[in-house]
């Protein structure tokens, strides 16, 4: 039975009105499990309407009394964390255990995001002048909104919406429609957790409901994960009508392979990193650049062994190490590129392209794809794939391979593996990216550390969670304070110092 998804509006499910629905498939099996509402202009406009109203209840609560709803979501999350993580596999195709992951990365988010009565705290200066004391509020900016993609369904929804929310702000989703349950479900669980009903709508569409959002002058910020092309129009278009934006976009993330790093390892990290998740992860590393010919001989010949072994399989399957792509069209996308690579010159080592999944014929599956002896000139290197394809782009010398990630058109992230401390102490200093791994395969920081990307990977001036995300969501108000005591100096037409 195929079932209709809503909208979620003022604390309530809201069907569509539009008569435009997007499919929603499980993977695995080819087959449409729900339908998704496309929201009009006007659909977008009522829970804007909404949040304005209850954003400004919200702001008034103090600090810790909305960081107390953080708090009551995570023991919610935490007790139906086995069938979100059920429900996320079946709608995106991960494995169950990568679906975990996915929610408790957003998890350990939300948890940072309590500690906002710390995090909002202003500065103080006693004394600045003559009886003059200056000090500077944090104030939430009112009603944010975030655009997220279809391959972390949980987690950047809730990188989102948690520093947004404990900030004092009101917040709209509009999540991918491919993957739309688990952002309506997380919406639930934060009613149940006591958060004010229309503090956080959920609002499903398309490019429809994406510019109603970038046009509203009622929304003051926008966040934005996805392909570089739309987070360029997203950042420009609300910087245009006067919004904050942080736009992170693709990613084409290299691990340097020293001569002297452990290969096997190496080759371990480099295939989780570059198929897990069926490569779908702006943060996976699809080129290994070994360093020197024996060290890249020696690497492919282990990285080919390891893939003949991977399982792949039904997003429900334990054994399986990565399941489906997130649609058909995706899997035809992905093996143009490997044809394309194919016919460039590239050595394919491995070919996932036919494979078939007994009992899941109709699913969209693509096997593990290694190429080696790919070059910089490459579409195949130079552009994002999005897929379990791992290429191998060989360096002759060190200052070959750190030139290769850093003059690159993406700069999300890179590591390193070597055992020599002064290589890698030289490479995090000079590499161009935003996140570096030094024997880390793949660098996302922890909750409490700032995530962004450089150079095509991101546009804007703050990053996702973090210290940064508290900055993102508010707005610095500074006062300077004076109580008279029944001194008459007169008027004064000389700027004011702190003399």
């Amino acid at each position: 039975m195929v079932r209709e998804l809503t909208h979620f509006i003022g604390g309530q499910h809201v069907s569509g009105t539009s008569g435009r629905f997007s499919d929603v498939f499980d993977p695995s099996t080819g087959a449409v499990q729900a339908r998704v509402p496309l929201a009009t202009t006007a659909e977008v406009e009522s829970a804007i309407a909404n949040a304005e109203e209850a954003q400004l209840e919200w702001a008034t609560w103090n600090p810790q009394r909305r960081a107390r709803v953080l708090l009551t979501f995570l023991d919610l999350i935490a007790k139906d964390m086995d069938s979100l993580a059920r429900l996320l596999a079946s709608e995106h195709g991960k494995t169950v255990a990568d679906a975990r992951g996915d929610i408790q990365r957003g998890v350990e988010v939300i948890e940072f995001a309590a500690g906002a009565p710390h995090l909002l705290k202003g500065e103080y200066t006693g004394g600045a002048g003559s009886g003059i004391d200056v000090y500077s509020l944090r104030q939430p900016l009112g009603v944010v909104a975030g655009i997220t993609p279809f391959n972390f369904p949980a987690m950047i929804p809730l990188w989102k919406m948690g520093p947004a929310l404990a900030a004092g702000n009101s917040f709209i989703l509009k999540p991918s429609e491919r993957d739309p349950s688990i952002p309506l479900r997380i919406a639930e669980l934060f009613l149940e957790a006591g958060l004010p009903a229309g503090v956080l709508n959920v609002v499903n569409g398309d490019k429809v409901a994406v510019d109603a959002l970038l046009h509203d002058e009622r929304v003051k910020a926008i966040g934005f994960v996805g392909s570089t092309p739309i987070a360029q129009y997203i950042y420009q278009t609300a910087a245009a009508h006067g919004k904050r934006a942080q736009c992170f976009g693709g990613a084409k993330n290299h691990m340097i392979v020293m001569p002297d790093a452990d290969l096997d390892q190496v080759a371990d990290a480099l295939i989780g990193a570059g198929y897990g998740s069926a490569g779908e992860r702006c943060m996976a590393i699809s080129v290994a650049v070994p360093v020197g010919q024996e060290t890249a001989d020696a690497l492919a010949v282990k990285l080919t062994e390891r893939v003949r072994d991977l399982t792949i399989g039904h997003s429900l399957d334990e054994k399986a190490d990565y399941g489906p792509l997130i649609t058909r069209e995706a899997v035809v996308r992905v093996e143009a590129a490997i044809q394309a690579g194919v016919d460039a010159g590239a050595e394919l080592l491995a070919d996932g392209r036919g494979i078939t999944v007994d009992g899941y014929e109709s699913g969209f599956y693509l096997g593990p794809t290694l190429f080696d002896h790919v070059t910089t000139d490459m579409d195949l290197y130079l552009e994002e794939v999005f897929g379990p394809v791992l290429i191998i782009v060989r360096a002759d010398t060190y200052e070959d391979a750190l030139r290769l990630p850093s003059e690159h058109q993406y700069g999300n992230g890179v590591s390193i593996f070597t055992r020599d401390g002064d290589t890698a102490r030289d490479f995090t200093a000079r590499v161009n990216t935003g996140m570096v791994g030094v024997n880390v395969p793949i660098p996302v920081p922890i909750a409490y550390h700032t995530f962004g990307g450089w150079k095509k990977s991101g546009f804007g001036d703050l990053n996702q969670h973090g210290p940064d995300s508290f900055r993102f969501y508010t707005k610095t108000k500074t006062v300077t304070s004076r109580w008279p005591s029944g001194i008459k100096e007169g008027a004064s037409f000389v700027i004011p110092t702190m003399h």
